[in-house]
């Protein structure tokens, strides 16, 4: 894998979370909009119709303004949810996609270095019968254990090679 690359989207899905992060901090660190707009009660000496008479019909150019900061403070809110929402899913995306190909390479590769082994013994073994080539009435089961032994490096032999040829392919993403 590609170190530039790999810090390159590392660096987008940080920056992404990062950013939503610092919203949502300022989101969170604004002042109520709602607080501002109490206003002090009255005594309950007063009688109602007076109270009813006090309030205006049409709302004041404050509390207007307002009910408008805290509508931009719900949507602010709301888009900075959702970016961190989208952040976090970049973020994920950026981190976890190359490791689970780095994961899945590697993987491949440990699994052909086995079959390696298995296949060394395998030529291992072959090579000490190898004078068992030529099966006679007076060594079938020597002759039989070369045969074995030699299926034996050809097969893992073959599993080595296609494990470690998936491993390239998978860690150049064909």
């Amino acid at each position: 894998m590609d170190s530039v690359r790999f810090g390159r989207a590392l660096g987008i899905g940080a920056r992404a979370a990062a950013k939503t992060l610092v919203t949502a901090v300022d989101a969170a660190t604004a002042p109520n909009p709602s607080a501002a707009s109490t206003k002090p009660r009255q005594s309950s000496a007063a009688p109602r119709s007076q109270s009813a008479q006090q309030q205006p019909a049409v709302p004041t150019p404050t509390s207007a303004r307002v009910t408008q900061q805290a509508a931009r403070s719900a949507t602010q809110a709301r888009q900075t949810g959702q970016g961190l929402v989208r952040g976090g899913r970049r973020f994920g995306e950026a981190v976890w996609k190359p490791l689970v190909k780095l994961s899945g390479v590697l993987w491949l590769e440990l699994a052909g270095v086995f079959f390696g082994l298995f296949a060394f013994f395998g030529a291992g073994w072959a090579w000490k019968l190898r004078g068992n080539l030529h099966e006679t009435a007076t060594n079938h089961d020597a002759h039989e254990r070369f045969v074995i032994c030699v299926v034996l490096a050809v097969v893992f032999g073959y599993f080595l090679v296609s494990s470690f040829v998936r491993a390239n392919r998978r860690s150049r993403g064909r």
